[in-house]
Protein backbone atom coordinates (compact mmCIF):
# COMPACT_ATOMS: atom_id res chain seq x y z
CA UNK A 1 0.00 0.00 0.00
CA UNK A 2 1.28 3.29 -0.77
CA UNK A 3 0.87 6.37 1.24
CA UNK A 4 0.73 10.03 -0.22
CA UNK A 5 2.97 12.50 1.78
CA UNK A 6 3.89 15.79 1.35
CA UNK A 7 7.74 14.81 2.33
CA UNK A 8 10.31 14.90 -0.79
CA UNK A 9 11.57 11.81 -2.21
CA UNK A 10 15.59 11.55 -1.40
CA UNK A 11 17.65 12.88 -3.86
CA UNK A 12 21.13 13.76 -4.85
CA UNK A 13 22.93 15.79 -7.87
CA UNK A 14 26.33 13.46 -7.39
CA UNK A 15 26.28 10.66 -9.64
CA UNK A 16 29.44 9.17 -8.76
CA UNK A 17 28.90 8.68 -5.33
CA UNK A 18 25.53 8.46 -3.78
CA UNK A 19 26.32 10.15 -0.45
CA UNK A 20 27.85 12.83 -2.04
CA UNK A 21 26.18 16.75 -2.51
CA UNK A 22 28.08 16.99 -5.78
CA UNK A 23 30.36 14.95 -7.79
CA UNK A 24 34.02 15.39 -7.01
CA UNK A 25 35.02 17.53 -9.83
CA UNK A 26 31.81 19.33 -9.08
CA UNK A 27 32.91 20.45 -5.33
CA UNK A 28 34.76 23.33 -4.26
CA UNK A 29 35.23 22.20 -0.84
CA UNK A 30 38.49 20.51 -0.76
CA UNK A 31 39.03 17.27 -0.51
CA UNK A 32 42.11 15.69 -2.53
CA UNK A 33 45.50 16.74 -3.07
CA UNK A 34 48.07 17.58 -0.60
CA UNK A 35 46.86 18.91 2.58
CA UNK A 36 48.56 22.13 3.50
CA UNK A 37 51.22 22.96 5.45
CA UNK A 38 51.17 24.03 8.85
CA UNK A 39 48.49 24.32 11.66
CA UNK A 40 46.91 27.63 10.85
CA UNK A 41 46.55 27.09 7.29
CA UNK A 42 44.64 23.29 8.31
CA UNK A 43 42.47 25.30 10.44
CA UNK A 44 41.75 27.85 7.77
CA UNK A 45 41.01 25.15 4.82
CA UNK A 46 38.64 23.27 7.42
CA UNK A 47 36.66 26.58 8.10
CA UNK A 48 36.81 27.62 4.40
CA UNK A 49 35.23 23.98 3.75
CA UNK A 50 32.55 24.47 5.81
CA UNK A 51 31.71 27.65 5.14
CA UNK A 52 31.23 26.17 1.57
CA UNK A 53 29.04 23.54 2.90
CA UNK A 54 26.57 25.62 4.35
CA UNK A 55 26.47 28.14 1.10
CA UNK A 56 26.07 24.76 -0.79
CA UNK A 57 22.98 23.79 1.35
CA UNK A 58 21.39 26.92 0.80
CA UNK A 59 21.86 27.25 -3.13
CA UNK A 60 18.84 26.74 -5.57
CA UNK A 61 16.25 27.58 -2.85
CA UNK A 62 13.77 30.09 -3.16
CA UNK A 63 13.10 32.86 -0.06
CA UNK A 64 10.22 31.46 0.88
CA UNK A 65 12.02 27.79 0.87
CA UNK A 66 15.24 29.28 3.09
CA UNK A 67 13.14 30.44 5.95
CA UNK A 68 10.97 27.52 6.36
CA UNK A 69 11.10 26.23 10.16
CA UNK A 70 12.49 22.87 11.14
CA UNK A 71 9.68 21.75 13.30
CA UNK A 72 7.82 23.35 15.93
CA UNK A 73 8.43 25.12 18.62
CA UNK A 74 11.84 25.18 16.77
CA UNK A 75 12.87 28.62 14.81
CA UNK A 76 15.34 27.23 12.90
CA UNK A 77 16.07 27.43 9.30
CA UNK A 78 18.41 27.79 6.96
CA UNK A 79 18.55 31.38 6.50
CA UNK A 80 18.49 31.97 10.28
CA UNK A 81 21.35 29.83 10.02
CA UNK A 82 22.76 32.44 8.02
CA UNK A 83 21.94 35.26 10.03
CA UNK A 84 22.86 33.55 13.24
CA UNK A 85 25.98 33.07 11.59
CA UNK A 86 26.72 35.97 10.55
CA UNK A 87 25.64 37.41 14.14
CA UNK A 88 27.97 34.95 15.54
CA UNK A 89 31.00 35.99 13.28
CA UNK A 90 30.55 39.37 14.38
CA UNK A 91 30.47 38.86 18.23
CA UNK A 92 34.23 36.64 17.90
CA UNK A 93 35.13 39.93 16.76
CA UNK A 94 34.17 41.36 20.97
CA UNK A 95 36.31 37.82 22.11
CA UNK A 96 39.61 39.08 20.31
CA UNK A 97 39.07 43.29 21.34
CA UNK A 98 39.62 45.13 24.00
CA UNK A 99 37.87 48.01 22.47
CA UNK A 100 33.85 48.46 22.98
CA UNK A 101 31.72 45.80 22.21
CA UNK A 102 29.84 45.38 18.54
CA UNK A 103 26.35 46.17 18.96
CA UNK A 104 24.04 42.98 17.63
CA UNK A 105 23.35 42.94 13.79
CA UNK A 106 19.63 41.15 14.63
CA UNK A 107 18.17 42.42 18.16
CA UNK A 108 18.49 40.67 21.06
CA UNK A 109 17.75 36.56 21.63
CA UNK A 110 16.74 34.46 18.93
CA UNK A 111 16.35 37.70 16.57
CA UNK A 112 18.47 36.11 13.91
CA UNK A 113 15.88 33.43 13.65
CA UNK A 114 12.82 34.81 14.46
CA UNK A 115 13.52 37.14 12.09
CA UNK A 116 14.44 35.12 8.97
CA UNK A 117 11.68 36.01 6.57
CA UNK A 118 10.60 34.47 3.46
CA UNK A 119 11.50 37.64 1.27
CA UNK A 120 14.32 38.10 -1.42
CA UNK A 121 15.56 41.65 0.46
CA UNK A 122 15.59 39.42 3.86
CA UNK A 123 17.79 36.70 1.75
CA UNK A 124 20.07 39.07 0.41
CA UNK A 125 20.65 40.78 3.18
CA UNK A 126 21.88 37.80 5.00
CA UNK A 127 24.11 36.96 2.81
CA UNK A 128 26.36 40.02 2.25
CA UNK A 129 25.92 40.40 6.53
CA UNK A 130 27.72 37.08 6.28
CA UNK A 131 30.38 37.70 3.66
CA UNK A 132 31.02 41.21 5.22
CA UNK A 133 31.31 39.42 9.27
CA UNK A 134 33.25 36.85 7.71
CA UNK A 135 35.71 39.14 5.94
CA UNK A 136 35.99 41.48 8.86
CA UNK A 137 36.66 38.83 11.28
CA UNK A 138 39.09 36.91 9.37
CA UNK A 139 40.57 40.11 8.37
CA UNK A 140 40.83 40.61 12.17
CA UNK A 141 42.45 37.56 12.80
CA UNK A 142 44.46 37.92 10.53
CA UNK A 143 46.53 40.17 12.75
CA UNK A 144 47.45 37.51 14.94
CA UNK A 145 48.78 34.62 12.88
CA UNK A 146 50.62 33.19 16.40
CA UNK A 147 48.09 30.42 17.34
CA UNK A 148 49.46 30.57 21.07
CA UNK A 149 48.88 34.24 21.09
CA UNK A 150 45.76 35.30 23.61
CA UNK A 151 43.68 38.00 22.77
CA UNK A 152 40.68 40.41 24.67
CA UNK A 153 39.29 40.96 27.61
CA UNK A 154 39.58 37.29 28.62
CA UNK A 155 42.55 35.92 26.98
CA UNK A 156 41.08 33.60 24.52
CA UNK A 157 43.86 31.53 22.37
CA UNK A 158 43.34 32.37 18.58
CA UNK A 159 43.71 28.55 18.54
CA UNK A 160 40.69 28.08 20.59
CA UNK A 161 38.89 30.66 18.51
CA UNK A 162 39.97 28.79 15.42
CA UNK A 163 38.68 25.95 16.80
CA UNK A 164 35.65 27.16 18.03
CA UNK A 165 34.71 28.51 14.63
CA UNK A 166 34.67 25.53 13.35
CA UNK A 167 32.99 24.00 15.66
CA UNK A 168 30.37 26.56 15.48
CA UNK A 169 30.20 25.94 11.47
CA UNK A 170 30.68 22.40 11.34
CA UNK A 171 27.25 21.83 13.87
CA UNK A 172 25.06 24.43 11.63
CA UNK A 173 26.16 22.36 8.77
CA UNK A 174 24.92 19.03 10.43
CA UNK A 175 21.34 21.39 10.85
CA UNK A 176 21.50 22.90 7.35
CA UNK A 177 21.57 18.59 6.14
CA UNK A 178 18.41 18.07 7.95
CA UNK A 179 17.06 21.59 7.05
CA UNK A 180 17.80 21.16 3.08
CA UNK A 181 16.46 17.44 3.26
CA UNK A 182 12.90 18.50 4.81
CA UNK A 183 12.86 21.27 1.96
CA UNK A 184 13.37 19.28 -1.38
CA UNK A 185 14.70 16.16 -0.04
CA UNK A 186 18.26 16.50 -1.43
CA UNK A 187 21.03 14.95 0.63
CA UNK A 188 24.53 14.33 0.68
CA UNK A 189 27.16 15.58 3.18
Amino acid sequence: MERMTDQPARWTQATTYPDMWADPDDDPRSSEGVSPDGELATLQEFLRDYRLTLRMKCEGLDAEQLARRSVPPSTMSLLGLLRHLAEVERDWRNWISDGERLSKLYGERDADFNGAVGEQAEVDAAYADLEREQAATDAALAEHPDLGERLGKDGIAVRELMVHRIEEYARHCGQADLLRECIDGRVGQ
